[in-house]
């Protein structure tokens, strides 16, 4: 397989242990999280080559975040090491009807404040052969904006697969141009999004067309029809009972054929926390591994309803544990 690249900002993760309230913690447990690297470690621990382009802060801080994405095998090469501190998010994890809570502290952080012209990504694309990004990145700055255009010309440029998820976050976009015209310029050159409903209508102004059976269907095509280089739309629906308790499927249009999965019961929920970018991830090796878009979505959901399982933002899971939930292994039975 060819190395998938990401890019983005990494955050550190301070949250309190257990179930505990910030008001009641004595201590903060440091793990560190991205939407978008979140998505290449997990990969790398699927045994995909895996590379991610970042800018951290050129102290200690920066350079413990690093080392944490290497020892998950993922590329750190790419790394611009300038600015002055790395954004921070606080976790409270929640439990049955107390959702968990996250406070950002990320303002000023050096991503925000990255050289778009620090990156040559001709050179850091020229062994890859899959772009990912996520709408959160254009929304930090203009700079992470231009970032992100000049890596997606590049791919285009090099015949390289690019997907997004929109990932559409209302309150980042605080620097002057607006998510739908700056994203719209960006989705022109994706070939698969992970794009629902509700983003869909936000980011494009695409609404379901009245009287459509489907709405997902309806909105896929009008998606599709706007930015003709997208071949696949993908997204997964959540059903939540509690903080604890979820239900999880996937959903996929590729102007053809409608595909979903089963929907995973997950119960209870150690950690949801980039439980979108383990089904990015688990969608991405198995487009790779299976060329079956059915099997690549339901490794995909898979992979994220496992996430639930696992503390931290990245799945730390291996293939076979995937591929035995697909088989309908979800009975949790001791193994020894």
């Amino acid at each position: 397989m060819k190395q998938v690249v990401t890019f983005g900002e990494i955050m550190m993760r301070l949250s309190p242990p257990l179930n505990y309230r910030f008001a009641q913690t004595q201590s903060l447990e440091i793990t560190y999280g991205g939407g978008d690297a979140n998505v290449g470690a997990s990969l790398a621990g699927l045994g995909v080559p895996a590379a991610h382009v970042t800018c951290f802060p050129a102290n200690d801080m920066g350079l413990a975040a690093a080392q944490h994405f290497r020892a998950l095998g993922v590329n750190m090469n790419a790394t611009v090491f300038q600015g002055d501190r790395l954004g921070l998010y606080f976790l409270e994890v929640g439990a049955g009807m107390r959702p968990s809570k996250v406070v950002y502290d990320r303002a000023n952080s050096a991503f925000a404040h990255l050289d778009a012209a620090a990156f040559d990504w001709d050179e850091i694309l020229k062994d890859a052969g899959w772009l990912h990004w996520t709408g959160i990145t254009p929304a930090i700055s203009a700079s992470t904006a231009e970032a992100t255009r000049q890596a997606i010309a590049a791919a285009r440029r090099l015949g390289i697969t690019v997907s997004a998820d929109v990932n559409y976050r209302r309150n980042l976009w605080q620097y002057g141009q607006t998510a739908q015209a700056v994203m719209s310029e960006l989705v022109e050159g994706c070939d698969i999004v992970v794009c629902s409903e509700n983003d869909a209508e936000d980011l494009f102004g695409i609404q379901p067309l009245p009287g459509t059976d489907n709405k997902f269907v309806s909105v896929a095509q009008q998606v599709m029809e706007r930015f003709p280089q997208i071949k696949q739309v993908i997204t997964t629906r959540r059903k939540t009972h509690s903080a604890s308790h979820n239900g999880l499927k996937g959903i996929f249009y590729d102007g053809e054929q409608f595909l979903e999965t089963i929907t995973y019961d997950i119960n209870p929920i150690v950690d949801r926390i980039g439980g979108g970018d383990a089904f990015m991830a688990g969608f991405i090796y198995g487009s790779l591994a299976y060329n079956n878009p059915q099997q690549a979505l339901t490794f995909g959901v898979a992979a994220s309803a496992l996430k639930h399982t696992i503390h931290g933002d990245i799945n730390l899971v291996s293939v076979a544990e995937v591929e035995d939930i697909m088989r309908g292994n979800t009975s949790g039975r001791l193994l020894r």
